[in-house]
Protein backbone atom coordinates (compact mmCIF):
# COMPACT_ATOMS: atom_id res chain seq x y z
CA UNK A 1 0.00 0.00 0.00
CA UNK A 2 1.03 3.53 -0.97
CA UNK A 3 1.66 5.46 2.27
CA UNK A 4 -1.11 8.13 3.18
CA UNK A 5 0.50 10.90 3.18
CA UNK A 6 1.77 10.71 -0.27
CA UNK A 7 -1.56 9.80 -1.78
CA UNK A 8 -3.19 13.02 0.18
CA UNK A 9 -0.47 14.89 -1.48
CA UNK A 10 -0.28 13.98 -4.67
CA UNK A 11 -0.81 16.24 -7.39
CA UNK A 12 -2.10 13.35 -9.98
CA UNK A 13 -5.52 14.76 -11.09
CA UNK A 14 -7.22 11.76 -10.34
CA UNK A 15 -5.85 11.38 -6.48
CA UNK A 16 -6.96 15.33 -6.37
CA UNK A 17 -10.68 14.42 -7.84
CA UNK A 18 -11.16 11.32 -5.53
CA UNK A 19 -10.00 13.27 -2.71
CA UNK A 20 -12.18 16.13 -2.91
CA UNK A 21 -15.20 13.45 -3.67
CA UNK A 22 -14.73 11.11 -0.10
CA UNK A 23 -14.42 14.36 1.92
CA UNK A 24 -17.53 16.24 0.08
CA UNK A 25 -19.80 13.50 -0.20
CA UNK A 26 -19.19 11.12 2.49
CA UNK A 27 -22.84 11.11 4.10
CA UNK A 28 -24.29 10.20 1.28
CA UNK A 29 -22.49 7.42 0.18
CA UNK A 30 -22.02 6.25 3.65
CA UNK A 31 -25.72 5.51 3.54
CA UNK A 32 -26.14 3.94 0.72
CA UNK A 33 -23.02 1.72 1.04
CA UNK A 34 -21.04 2.49 -2.56
CA UNK A 35 -19.72 5.03 -4.29
CA UNK A 36 -21.44 5.54 -7.88
CA UNK A 37 -19.88 7.24 -11.10
CA UNK A 38 -21.72 7.69 -14.30
CA UNK A 39 -20.43 8.42 -17.89
CA UNK A 40 -22.88 9.65 -20.71
CA UNK A 41 -23.31 8.54 -24.02
CA UNK A 42 -25.60 9.37 -27.09
CA UNK A 43 -25.63 6.67 -29.81
CA UNK A 44 -26.73 8.80 -32.52
CA UNK A 45 -23.38 8.10 -34.17
CA UNK A 46 -20.45 6.00 -34.33
CA UNK A 47 -18.83 5.68 -30.75
CA UNK A 48 -15.91 7.91 -30.65
CA UNK A 49 -12.26 8.29 -28.66
CA UNK A 50 -14.21 11.02 -26.03
CA UNK A 51 -16.66 8.42 -25.01
CA UNK A 52 -13.90 5.86 -24.59
CA UNK A 53 -12.23 8.71 -23.00
CA UNK A 54 -14.81 9.13 -20.16
CA UNK A 55 -14.80 5.55 -18.98
CA UNK A 56 -11.08 5.34 -18.92
CA UNK A 57 -10.71 8.57 -16.91
CA UNK A 58 -13.51 7.58 -14.88
CA UNK A 59 -12.03 4.30 -14.06
CA UNK A 60 -8.91 5.89 -13.09
CA UNK A 61 -10.26 7.87 -10.79
CA UNK A 62 -12.15 4.57 -9.08
CA UNK A 63 -8.56 2.92 -8.99
CA UNK A 64 -7.74 6.28 -6.73
CA UNK A 65 -10.83 5.72 -4.59
CA UNK A 66 -9.74 2.54 -3.76
CA UNK A 67 -6.21 3.75 -2.19
CA UNK A 68 -7.82 6.30 -0.13
CA UNK A 69 -11.34 4.79 1.33
CA UNK A 70 -12.50 1.19 1.30
CA UNK A 71 -15.76 1.19 -0.45
CA UNK A 72 -17.59 -0.80 -3.04
CA UNK A 73 -17.73 1.64 -6.23
CA UNK A 74 -19.67 1.42 -9.36
CA UNK A 75 -19.07 3.21 -12.82
CA UNK A 76 -22.61 3.21 -14.94
CA UNK A 77 -22.09 3.77 -18.78
CA UNK A 78 -25.47 5.13 -20.05
CA UNK A 79 -26.96 5.29 -23.31
CA UNK A 80 -29.29 8.14 -24.39
CA UNK A 81 -30.60 5.74 -26.73
CA UNK A 82 -34.38 6.85 -26.10
CA UNK A 83 -32.88 10.01 -27.82
CA UNK A 84 -34.97 10.75 -31.32
CA UNK A 85 -32.41 10.90 -34.44
CA UNK A 86 -31.90 14.36 -35.24
CA UNK A 87 -29.36 14.40 -38.20
CA UNK A 88 -28.15 11.60 -40.59
CA UNK A 89 -24.58 11.09 -39.55
CA UNK A 90 -22.20 11.26 -42.72
CA UNK A 91 -19.76 8.00 -41.97
CA UNK A 92 -22.29 5.23 -42.14
CA UNK A 93 -23.77 3.53 -45.23
CA UNK A 94 -27.52 3.34 -45.97
CA UNK A 95 -28.66 7.08 -45.39
CA UNK A 96 -31.37 6.40 -46.89
CA UNK A 97 -32.44 4.20 -43.75
CA UNK A 98 -31.94 6.89 -41.45
CA UNK A 99 -33.78 9.59 -43.42
CA UNK A 100 -36.90 7.68 -43.39
CA UNK A 101 -36.62 7.59 -39.53
CA UNK A 102 -35.24 11.15 -38.51
CA UNK A 103 -37.25 11.64 -34.72
CA UNK A 104 -37.80 8.37 -33.94
CA UNK A 105 -35.83 6.95 -30.80
CA UNK A 106 -32.53 5.21 -31.75
CA UNK A 107 -33.44 2.09 -30.55
CA UNK A 108 -36.20 2.56 -33.22
CA UNK A 109 -34.16 3.34 -36.10
CA UNK A 110 -33.06 0.48 -38.41
CA UNK A 111 -29.61 -0.35 -38.10
CA UNK A 112 -27.97 1.22 -41.71
CA UNK A 113 -24.98 -1.30 -41.22
CA UNK A 114 -27.50 -4.44 -41.24
CA UNK A 115 -26.14 -5.86 -38.37
CA UNK A 116 -28.13 -5.24 -35.56
CA UNK A 117 -32.00 -4.70 -34.32
CA UNK A 118 -31.77 -1.14 -34.60
CA UNK A 119 -29.00 1.61 -35.22
CA UNK A 120 -29.07 2.37 -31.41
CA UNK A 121 -28.24 -1.13 -30.13
CA UNK A 122 -26.11 -1.04 -32.88
CA UNK A 123 -23.19 1.85 -31.37
CA UNK A 124 -24.23 0.65 -28.20
CA UNK A 125 -22.82 -2.72 -29.03
CA UNK A 126 -19.92 -1.41 -30.80
CA UNK A 127 -19.14 0.74 -27.60
CA UNK A 128 -19.32 -2.27 -25.45
CA UNK A 129 -16.93 -4.00 -27.54
CA UNK A 130 -14.29 -1.58 -27.08
CA UNK A 131 -15.23 -1.16 -23.72
CA UNK A 132 -14.82 -4.76 -23.02
CA UNK A 133 -11.50 -5.06 -25.52
CA UNK A 134 -9.85 -3.06 -22.82
CA UNK A 135 -11.56 -5.09 -19.64
CA UNK A 136 -13.17 -2.05 -18.03
CA UNK A 137 -15.52 -3.06 -14.97
CA UNK A 138 -18.83 -1.40 -15.82
CA UNK A 139 -22.67 -1.54 -15.86
CA UNK A 140 -23.89 -1.20 -19.04
CA UNK A 141 -27.60 1.24 -18.84
CA UNK A 142 -29.97 1.58 -21.81
CA UNK A 143 -32.78 4.64 -21.78
CA UNK A 144 -35.19 2.62 -23.60
CA UNK A 145 -34.55 -0.43 -21.11
CA UNK A 146 -34.98 2.16 -18.00
CA UNK A 147 -37.93 4.19 -19.66
CA UNK A 148 -40.18 1.07 -20.91
CA UNK A 149 -39.12 -1.33 -17.81
CA UNK A 150 -40.37 1.51 -15.46
CA UNK A 151 -37.37 2.03 -13.33
CA UNK A 152 -37.48 5.75 -14.14
CA UNK A 153 -41.53 5.85 -13.42
CA UNK A 154 -41.01 7.41 -9.63
CA UNK A 155 -38.62 10.04 -10.90
CA UNK A 156 -40.94 10.76 -13.88
CA UNK A 157 -44.02 11.31 -11.29
CA UNK A 158 -41.60 13.59 -9.39
CA UNK A 159 -41.03 15.65 -12.31
CA UNK A 160 -44.51 15.54 -13.27
CA UNK A 161 -44.86 17.02 -9.83
CA UNK A 162 -42.34 19.60 -10.18
CA UNK A 163 -43.13 20.39 -13.24
CA UNK A 164 -43.43 24.83 -12.64
CA UNK A 165 -39.99 24.61 -10.54
CA UNK A 166 -38.10 22.69 -13.36
CA UNK A 167 -39.71 25.38 -15.44
CA UNK A 168 -38.99 28.25 -14.04
CA UNK A 169 -35.56 26.93 -14.01
CA UNK A 170 -35.07 25.97 -17.80
CA UNK A 171 -36.98 28.61 -19.61
CA UNK A 172 -34.74 31.88 -18.84
CA UNK A 173 -32.12 29.83 -20.30
CA UNK A 174 -34.04 29.68 -23.82
CA UNK A 175 -34.97 31.96 -26.61
CA UNK A 176 -38.57 33.60 -26.47
CA UNK A 177 -40.05 31.40 -29.02
CA UNK A 178 -38.92 28.07 -27.96
CA UNK A 179 -40.30 29.05 -24.51
CA UNK A 180 -43.82 28.78 -25.87
CA UNK A 181 -43.02 25.07 -26.59
CA UNK A 182 -41.04 23.94 -24.12
CA UNK A 183 -41.92 21.14 -21.69
CA UNK A 184 -39.62 18.77 -19.78
CA UNK A 185 -41.65 15.85 -21.41
CA UNK A 186 -41.48 14.69 -25.20
CA UNK A 187 -44.18 12.12 -25.82
CA UNK A 188 -43.43 9.16 -28.12
CA UNK A 189 -45.98 9.89 -30.59
CA UNK A 190 -48.44 6.69 -31.14
CA UNK A 191 -48.89 6.83 -34.60
CA UNK A 192 -45.44 7.75 -36.04
CA UNK A 193 -43.15 6.29 -32.91
CA UNK A 194 -41.44 10.03 -33.19
CA UNK A 195 -40.18 11.39 -30.31
CA UNK A 196 -42.22 15.06 -30.48
CA UNK A 197 -41.27 18.55 -29.10
CA UNK A 198 -44.91 19.68 -29.09
CA UNK A 199 -46.42 22.15 -26.39
CA UNK A 200 -47.74 20.72 -23.39
CA UNK A 201 -51.77 21.92 -22.70
CA UNK A 202 -52.45 20.54 -19.52
CA UNK A 203 -50.88 18.50 -16.97
CA UNK A 204 -52.71 15.98 -14.68
CA UNK A 205 -50.58 15.08 -11.51
CA UNK A 206 -52.57 13.01 -9.94
CA UNK A 207 -53.53 10.56 -12.99
CA UNK A 208 -49.78 10.98 -13.94
CA UNK A 209 -50.35 12.59 -17.66
CA UNK A 210 -50.38 14.90 -19.53
CA UNK A 211 -52.46 16.52 -22.63
CA UNK A 212 -50.02 17.95 -25.95
CA UNK A 213 -51.13 19.48 -28.85
CA UNK A 214 -49.92 17.22 -31.94
CA UNK A 215 -50.58 19.31 -34.80
CA UNK A 216 -54.90 19.39 -34.76
CA UNK A 217 -54.97 16.95 -32.02
CA UNK A 218 -55.54 16.98 -28.55
CA UNK A 219 -53.50 13.89 -27.26
CA UNK A 220 -53.62 12.23 -23.66
CA UNK A 221 -50.64 9.84 -22.27
CA UNK A 222 -49.29 9.18 -19.08
CA UNK A 223 -45.76 9.91 -18.50
CA UNK A 224 -44.30 6.74 -17.52
CA UNK A 225 -43.21 3.51 -19.10
CA UNK A 226 -41.92 4.84 -21.80
CA UNK A 227 -44.75 6.94 -22.98
CA UNK A 228 -42.51 10.17 -22.87
CA UNK A 229 -38.54 10.87 -22.30
CA UNK A 230 -37.52 13.72 -20.59
CA UNK A 231 -35.85 16.81 -22.62
CA UNK A 232 -32.00 16.12 -22.10
CA UNK A 233 -30.94 18.60 -19.08
CA UNK A 234 -33.74 17.15 -17.11
CA UNK A 235 -33.08 13.88 -18.12
CA UNK A 236 -29.49 14.39 -16.80
CA UNK A 237 -30.69 15.52 -13.60
CA UNK A 238 -33.42 12.86 -13.29
CA UNK A 239 -30.66 9.93 -14.23
CA UNK A 240 -28.47 11.40 -11.13
CA UNK A 241 -31.16 11.36 -9.06
CA UNK A 242 -32.49 8.27 -9.79
CA UNK A 243 -28.82 6.77 -9.75
CA UNK A 244 -27.50 8.45 -6.44
CA UNK A 245 -24.85 9.53 -8.74
CA UNK A 246 -21.22 10.82 -6.91
CA UNK A 247 -19.45 11.55 -9.75
CA UNK A 248 -19.74 12.47 -13.84
CA UNK A 249 -17.06 13.76 -16.25
CA UNK A 250 -18.45 15.82 -18.90
CA UNK A 251 -16.57 18.06 -21.78
CA UNK A 252 -16.82 21.81 -21.36
CA UNK A 253 -19.13 22.37 -23.97
CA UNK A 254 -21.49 21.10 -21.43
CA UNK A 255 -21.03 23.40 -18.19
CA UNK A 256 -23.70 25.47 -18.59
CA UNK A 257 -25.74 22.21 -19.00
CA UNK A 258 -24.44 20.57 -15.96
CA UNK A 259 -25.32 23.69 -14.03
CA UNK A 260 -28.88 23.74 -15.01
CA UNK A 261 -28.70 19.91 -14.25
CA UNK A 262 -27.44 20.77 -11.14
CA UNK A 263 -30.43 23.48 -9.86
CA UNK A 264 -32.99 20.43 -11.41
CA UNK A 265 -31.61 17.44 -9.22
CA UNK A 266 -31.56 19.88 -6.28
CA UNK A 267 -35.33 21.00 -6.43
CA UNK A 268 -35.94 17.12 -7.20
CA UNK A 269 -34.35 16.55 -3.82
CA UNK A 270 -31.28 15.20 -4.28
CA UNK A 271 -27.48 17.04 -4.24
CA UNK A 272 -25.94 16.58 -8.19
CA UNK A 273 -22.33 14.57 -8.48
CA UNK A 274 -19.04 16.33 -8.23
CA UNK A 275 -18.04 17.01 -11.43
CA UNK A 276 -14.85 17.62 -13.91
CA UNK A 277 -15.22 19.61 -17.09
CA UNK A 278 -12.44 18.29 -19.43
CA UNK A 279 -11.42 19.73 -22.94
CA UNK A 280 -12.47 19.18 -25.91
CA UNK A 281 -10.99 16.46 -28.53
CA UNK A 282 -10.11 18.27 -32.30
CA UNK A 283 -8.65 16.61 -35.07
CA UNK A 284 -6.33 17.83 -37.65
CA UNK A 285 -7.66 21.05 -38.52
CA UNK A 286 -8.39 21.91 -35.05
CA UNK A 287 -12.16 21.44 -35.05
CA UNK A 288 -13.97 19.17 -32.72
CA UNK A 289 -14.34 15.45 -32.93
CA UNK A 290 -18.20 14.90 -33.79
CA UNK A 291 -19.53 11.64 -33.94
CA UNK A 292 -21.78 12.20 -36.94
CA UNK A 293 -19.24 13.86 -38.50
CA UNK A 294 -16.88 11.11 -38.31
CA UNK A 295 -13.95 13.64 -37.98
CA UNK A 296 -10.74 12.53 -35.74
CA UNK A 297 -9.35 9.43 -35.75
CA UNK A 298 -11.49 6.29 -34.22
CA UNK A 299 -11.33 4.12 -31.36
CA UNK A 300 -11.11 1.31 -33.50
CA UNK A 301 -8.39 2.79 -35.98
CA UNK A 302 -6.13 3.25 -32.81
CA UNK A 303 -6.52 0.05 -31.75
CA UNK A 304 -5.36 -1.32 -34.83
CA UNK A 305 -2.27 0.70 -35.23
CA UNK A 306 -1.64 0.86 -31.19
CA UNK A 307 -1.80 -0.84 -27.81
CA UNK A 308 -5.08 0.15 -25.73
CA UNK A 309 -2.80 1.10 -23.17
CA UNK A 310 -0.88 3.48 -25.24
CA UNK A 311 -4.50 5.08 -25.75
CA UNK A 312 -5.12 5.64 -22.07
CA UNK A 313 -1.76 7.03 -21.62
CA UNK A 314 -2.89 9.85 -23.97
CA UNK A 315 -6.50 10.54 -22.28
CA UNK A 316 -5.07 10.32 -18.70
CA UNK A 317 -2.11 13.10 -19.50
CA UNK A 318 -3.51 16.52 -19.05
CA UNK A 319 -7.35 16.27 -19.37
CA UNK A 320 -8.21 19.98 -18.75
CA UNK A 321 -6.31 20.97 -22.24
CA UNK A 322 -7.50 20.25 -25.89
CA UNK A 323 -6.31 16.76 -27.37
CA UNK A 324 -5.49 16.83 -31.19
CA UNK A 325 -6.92 12.80 -32.44
CA UNK A 326 -5.48 12.08 -35.56
CA UNK A 327 -3.38 8.98 -36.92
CA UNK A 328 0.10 11.29 -36.69
CA UNK A 329 -0.31 11.14 -32.71
CA UNK A 330 -0.49 7.94 -32.61
CA UNK A 331 3.40 7.10 -32.52
CA UNK A 332 4.19 9.43 -30.06
CA UNK A 333 1.56 8.33 -27.64
CA UNK A 334 3.21 4.61 -27.82
CA UNK A 335 6.64 6.20 -27.29
CA UNK A 336 5.70 8.15 -24.22
CA UNK A 337 4.13 4.90 -23.43
CA UNK A 338 7.14 2.81 -23.28
CA UNK A 339 9.08 5.82 -22.00
CA UNK A 340 6.95 5.84 -18.85
CA UNK A 341 6.81 1.83 -18.30
CA UNK A 342 10.68 1.97 -18.30
CA UNK A 343 10.91 5.12 -15.80
CA UNK A 344 8.15 3.60 -13.31
CA UNK A 345 10.70 0.83 -11.73
CA UNK A 346 13.41 3.35 -10.87
CA UNK A 347 11.04 5.66 -8.91
CA UNK A 348 9.53 6.00 -5.57
CA UNK A 349 6.05 6.21 -4.83
CA UNK A 350 5.77 9.89 -4.86
CA UNK A 351 6.53 9.68 -8.72
CA UNK A 352 5.04 6.82 -9.10
CA UNK A 353 1.31 8.44 -8.23
CA UNK A 354 2.39 11.08 -10.78
CA UNK A 355 3.30 8.49 -13.61
CA UNK A 356 0.66 7.92 -16.19
CA UNK A 357 1.12 4.13 -16.03
CA UNK A 358 0.24 3.84 -12.43
CA UNK A 359 -3.23 5.11 -13.63
CA UNK A 360 -2.91 2.67 -16.95
CA UNK A 361 -2.41 -0.16 -15.13
CA UNK A 362 -4.03 0.20 -11.52
CA UNK A 363 -0.30 0.64 -9.77
CA UNK A 364 0.87 -2.66 -12.27
CA UNK A 365 2.03 -1.78 -14.76
CA UNK A 366 4.38 -4.39 -16.95
CA UNK A 367 7.91 -4.68 -16.34
CA UNK A 368 9.50 -5.18 -19.79
CA UNK A 369 12.14 -3.06 -20.87
CA UNK A 370 11.74 -1.27 -24.13
CA UNK A 371 14.52 -2.42 -26.75
CA UNK A 372 14.01 0.76 -28.66
CA UNK A 373 11.47 3.44 -29.64
CA UNK A 374 8.50 2.96 -32.43
CA UNK A 375 9.17 5.51 -33.93
CA UNK A 376 12.79 3.73 -34.95
CA UNK A 377 10.84 0.78 -35.43
CA UNK A 378 8.58 2.65 -38.04
CA UNK A 379 11.58 3.68 -39.70
CA UNK A 380 12.96 -0.08 -39.62
CA UNK A 381 9.73 -1.16 -41.59
CA UNK A 382 10.60 1.78 -44.09
CA UNK A 383 14.21 1.00 -44.48
CA UNK A 384 13.77 -3.13 -44.16
CA UNK A 385 10.88 -3.83 -46.42
CA UNK A 386 9.49 -6.07 -43.84
CA UNK A 387 6.55 -7.03 -44.58
CA UNK A 388 5.38 -9.46 -41.98
CA UNK A 389 6.19 -10.19 -38.12
CA UNK A 390 9.40 -12.61 -39.26
CA UNK A 391 11.38 -10.83 -41.24
CA UNK A 392 11.20 -7.82 -39.19
CA UNK A 393 12.15 -9.72 -36.06
CA UNK A 394 15.04 -10.94 -38.04
CA UNK A 395 16.48 -6.98 -38.34
CA UNK A 396 15.37 -6.65 -34.94
CA UNK A 397 17.45 -9.05 -33.40
CA UNK A 398 20.51 -7.82 -35.82
CA UNK A 399 20.41 -4.67 -33.48
CA UNK A 400 20.04 -7.07 -30.08
CA UNK A 401 21.39 -10.20 -30.89
CA UNK A 402 20.34 -12.39 -27.64
CA UNK A 403 16.57 -11.16 -27.81
CA UNK A 404 13.89 -13.75 -26.83
CA UNK A 405 10.64 -12.58 -28.46
CA UNK A 406 8.79 -14.22 -25.28
CA UNK A 407 10.53 -12.12 -22.79
CA UNK A 408 8.96 -8.91 -24.76
CA UNK A 409 5.55 -9.28 -25.08
CA UNK A 410 4.84 -5.55 -25.64
CA UNK A 411 7.92 -5.32 -28.84
CA UNK A 412 6.02 -8.35 -30.42
CA UNK A 413 2.88 -6.46 -30.15
CA UNK A 414 4.38 -2.97 -31.48
CA UNK A 415 5.91 -5.35 -34.54
CA UNK A 416 2.31 -5.99 -35.57
CA UNK A 417 1.12 -2.26 -34.54
CA UNK A 418 4.88 -0.74 -36.72
CA UNK A 419 3.63 -3.02 -40.03
CA UNK A 420 -0.07 -2.05 -39.95
CA UNK A 421 0.80 1.78 -39.47
CA UNK A 422 3.40 2.21 -41.38
CA UNK A 423 1.23 0.18 -44.40
CA UNK A 424 -1.58 2.65 -44.50
CA UNK A 425 -0.39 5.78 -43.38
CA UNK A 426 3.56 6.03 -44.14
CA UNK A 427 4.58 3.64 -47.30
CA UNK A 428 5.81 5.84 -49.76
CA UNK A 429 4.18 5.59 -53.06
CA UNK A 430 5.86 5.30 -56.32
CA UNK A 431 5.30 7.79 -59.27
CA UNK A 432 3.89 5.71 -61.87
CA UNK A 433 0.92 4.32 -59.07
CA UNK A 434 -0.01 7.94 -58.55
CA UNK A 435 -0.56 8.36 -62.20
CA UNK A 436 -3.03 5.49 -62.75
CA UNK A 437 -4.91 6.93 -59.35
CA UNK A 438 -4.66 10.19 -61.15
CA UNK A 439 -6.42 8.44 -64.22
CA UNK A 440 -9.00 6.99 -62.62
CA UNK A 441 -9.58 10.14 -60.07
CA UNK A 442 -10.60 12.28 -63.25
CA UNK A 443 -12.61 9.64 -64.82
CA UNK A 444 -14.78 9.60 -61.86
CA UNK A 445 -14.57 12.91 -61.63
CA UNK A 446 -15.81 13.56 -65.24
CA UNK A 447 -19.03 11.51 -64.77
CA UNK A 448 -20.25 13.67 -61.96
CA UNK A 449 -20.53 16.29 -64.58
CA UNK A 450 -20.48 19.33 -61.78
CA UNK A 451 -20.54 22.28 -63.60
CA UNK A 452 -17.43 24.48 -63.05
CA UNK A 453 -15.46 21.69 -60.72
CA UNK A 454 -12.29 20.85 -60.81
CA UNK A 455 -9.43 19.12 -59.18
CA UNK A 456 -5.58 18.67 -59.04
CA UNK A 457 -3.07 15.95 -57.04
CA UNK A 458 -0.70 18.53 -55.59
CA UNK A 459 2.12 18.25 -53.14
CA UNK A 460 5.31 16.17 -54.20
CA UNK A 461 3.52 14.91 -56.92
CA UNK A 462 2.74 18.08 -58.40
CA UNK A 463 6.63 18.82 -57.61
CA UNK A 464 8.07 16.05 -59.92
CA UNK A 465 9.18 13.70 -57.29
CA UNK A 466 9.58 10.52 -57.73
CA UNK A 467 7.43 9.05 -54.54
CA UNK A 468 5.45 10.48 -52.36
CA UNK A 469 4.38 9.70 -48.70
CA UNK A 470 0.29 10.42 -49.69
CA UNK A 471 -2.18 11.43 -52.47
CA UNK A 472 -3.01 15.16 -52.18
CA UNK A 473 -5.96 16.14 -53.79
CA UNK A 474 -7.66 19.64 -53.77
CA UNK A 475 -10.98 20.36 -55.35
CA UNK A 476 -12.44 23.28 -55.73
CA UNK A 477 -15.88 24.49 -57.88
CA UNK A 478 -16.23 28.20 -59.59
CA UNK A 479 -19.64 28.71 -58.41
CA UNK A 480 -18.13 27.93 -54.43
CA UNK A 481 -20.68 24.98 -54.37
CA UNK A 482 -19.03 22.80 -51.70
CA UNK A 483 -21.21 19.84 -52.51
CA UNK A 484 -18.64 18.73 -55.02
CA UNK A 485 -16.41 17.70 -51.89
CA UNK A 486 -19.05 15.05 -50.80
CA UNK A 487 -20.18 13.81 -54.25
CA UNK A 488 -16.62 12.94 -55.61
CA UNK A 489 -15.55 10.97 -52.25
CA UNK A 490 -19.22 9.13 -52.31
CA UNK A 491 -18.47 8.20 -56.16
CA UNK A 492 -14.94 6.76 -55.64
CA UNK A 493 -16.41 4.98 -52.40
CA UNK A 494 -18.78 3.51 -54.89
CA UNK A 495 -16.01 2.29 -57.57
CA UNK A 496 -14.20 0.55 -54.51
CA UNK A 497 -11.39 3.65 -55.44
CA UNK A 498 -11.73 4.65 -51.22
CA UNK A 499 -11.93 1.48 -48.94
CA UNK A 500 -12.26 2.83 -45.59
CA UNK A 501 -12.68 6.75 -44.50
CA UNK A 502 -10.41 7.77 -41.74
CA UNK A 503 -11.37 11.20 -40.91
CA UNK A 504 -14.46 13.15 -42.54
CA UNK A 505 -15.17 16.53 -42.20
CA UNK A 506 -16.88 19.59 -44.41
CA UNK A 507 -13.41 20.02 -46.42
CA UNK A 508 -11.00 17.57 -45.60
CA UNK A 509 -11.10 13.86 -45.38
CA UNK A 510 -8.51 11.40 -44.88
CA UNK A 511 -9.23 8.00 -46.76
CA UNK A 512 -7.61 4.85 -47.58
CA UNK A 513 -7.58 3.76 -51.39
CA UNK A 514 -6.77 1.24 -53.36
CA UNK A 515 -6.42 0.34 -57.05
CA UNK A 516 -7.24 -3.13 -58.07
CA UNK A 517 -3.92 -5.50 -57.22
CA UNK A 518 -2.33 -2.68 -55.40
CA UNK A 519 -1.53 -1.72 -51.72
CA UNK A 520 -3.36 0.21 -49.76
CA UNK A 521 -2.85 4.02 -49.80
CA UNK A 522 -3.54 7.39 -47.45
CA UNK A 523 -5.32 10.07 -49.96
CA UNK A 524 -6.31 13.52 -48.35
CA UNK A 525 -8.84 15.47 -50.13
CA UNK A 526 -9.66 18.74 -49.33
CA UNK A 527 -11.87 21.65 -50.61
CA UNK A 528 -10.71 24.98 -51.62
CA UNK A 529 -12.55 28.18 -52.16
CA UNK A 530 -11.91 29.87 -55.63
CA UNK A 531 -10.30 32.05 -53.95
CA UNK A 532 -7.85 30.16 -51.98
CA UNK A 533 -7.24 27.61 -54.80
CA UNK A 534 -4.50 29.20 -56.69
CA UNK A 535 -2.70 28.86 -53.40
CA UNK A 536 -3.69 25.79 -52.12
CA UNK A 537 -2.48 23.70 -55.19
CA UNK A 538 1.19 25.18 -54.18
CA UNK A 539 0.91 23.16 -51.25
Amino acid sequence: MIDNSIIQATSSWPFVEARKLVKERQKIYEKKGKITLQTGYGPSGLPHIGTFAEVARTTMMVNAINQIIDIPTEIIAFSDDMDGLRKIPDNVPNKEILEKNLHKPLTSVPDPFKKYKSFGEHNNEMLKKFLNQLKFNYTFKSSTDTYKKGLFNDALLLVLEKYEQINNIVLPTLGKERQKTYSPFLPICPETGQVLEVPIIEIKKKEGKIIYQNGDKKMETEVINGKCKLQWKVDWAMRWYSFNVDYEMYGKDLIESAIISSKICKTLGKKSPNGFAYEMFLDEKGEKISKSKGNGITIEQWLKYASPESLCLYMYQNPKRAKKLYADVVPKAVDEYLDCIDKFDQQDDKHRLLNPVWHVHNGNPPKEKSIMPFSVLLNLVGTSNATDKDVLWKFIKKYKKDIKISEHPILDGLVEYALKYFEDIEKRIPRAEINEYSDILADVFSKLKHKGSKFEIVGSYRRGTANSGDIDIILTNAQDDKSIFDKFIKALQDRGIIIEILTKGKTKSMVIGKLPGQTPRRLDFMYASPAEYSFAILY
